[in-house]
């Protein structure tokens, strides 16, 4: 549904996205990652229309969203960082615009209005000035707005930021919601647990290159990010018995990070997947195990162990 091949974008002597290539699919929330001034929203202005890249090809349903001009971008839904709503009209009547602006009209228009406004949970105040609104009900009318034509392609740029807890489960809900429907969503957000519970494929970027990308889980793999796994009980130390050699012979990718008489910690990939082989190694060793705890590799951390941790403005 979206390609984009050799991306480059130059603001005079600045690369704002430099050879940035991926493609995301139909039913699929892909996750757009990165820190400040990584590339992301411009990513998405060239994916929208909005930006023209200085290199590089952006396809949209197999259309050149340079080239194809509006036919390109008839499927296409956005919703922008920076609310893009007009404060004295009515949520219906902003709603009429943007369905106008994609050429509704008539019963179908009134009929797609009334079902967004009840989808976003503003059925209720559909006639009241947005200017009244909270920012959170700000936040769901501006994602109604990227929807109310049912587009096939829908980017969402950071579309939850200081939103309240409840208008934020009602956002993933709708964009979880789309993905059922078949739609192909790009997602920026600055929230990693958000991205990890939402997203389908994920790509981070920096510096406007791509640092890798993939499901999480091969994410991990990639920046050798295993599951940290830690036990009490009884471990045999010393003499004929050595733990580390025994579980590194069984598991090539098992590293222990501690051992005490009565604690075990160590890292592997999807640990929680292999608790009964590795019990199994464990007890023919000697060890008796009383408690499990076990710590995943987050999002979070890959991402800070790939970007580092220097402030970006």
């Amino acid at each position: 549904m979206i390609e984009v091949e050799q991306l480059l974008v130059r603001y005079g002597d600045r690369l704002a996205v430099d050879g940035l290539s991926f493609t995301a699919q139909g039913g699929q929330i892909f996750g757009l990652l990165g820190p400040n001034g990584a590339g992301k929203s411009t990513t998405v202005g060239c994916l929208s229309g909005l930006i023209r890249p200085t290199s590089g090809r952006v396809r949209l349903g197999g259309k050149d969203v340079v080239t194809g001009g509006a036919a390109a971008r008839a499927g296409l839904g956005l919703v922008p960082q920076e609310l893009a709503l007009y404060g004295e009209l009515s949520a219906t009547a902003n709603l009429r615009f943007f369905g106008k602006a994609y050429g509704l009209r008539g019963k179908t228009l009134e009929a797609r209005v009334s079902e967004v406004l009840e989808r976003v949970g503003l059925g209720d105040r559909d006639k009241e000035p947005v200017a009244r609104f909270s920012g959170g009900m700000k936040r769901r009318l501006n994602f109604a707005c990227g929807l109310v034509h049912e587009p096939t392609v829908l980017l969402l740029d950071e579309p939850t930021v200081g939103v309240d807890p409840q208008s934020r489960i009602k956002l993933m809900d709708l964009v979880r919601e789309e993905r059922e429907r078949g739609t192909c969503v790009v997602y920026t957000t600055h929230y990693m647990e958000e991205a990890e519970a939402l997203c389908d494929e994920l790509a981070i970027v920096d510096e406007g290159r791509l640092l890798v990308e993939g499901p999480l889980e091969e994410l991990r793999r990639k920046a050798g990010h295993g599951d940290v796994l830690r036990l009490g009980g009884e471990f045999p130390s010393g003499g004929e018995v050595d733990l580390a050699a025994t579980l590194k012979a069984r598991f090539a990718d098992c590293e222990v990070l501690g051992q005490e008489p009565d604690a075990l910690s160590l890292s592997m990939d999807n640990a929680g997947g292999r608790l009964a082989e590795l019990f199994q190694v464990l007890e023919q060793s000697g060890a008796k195990i009383k408690s499990t705890q076990l710590t995943r590799a987050s999002l979070e951390s890959l991402f800070i162990a790939l970007t580092g941790k220097e402030l970006r403005e």
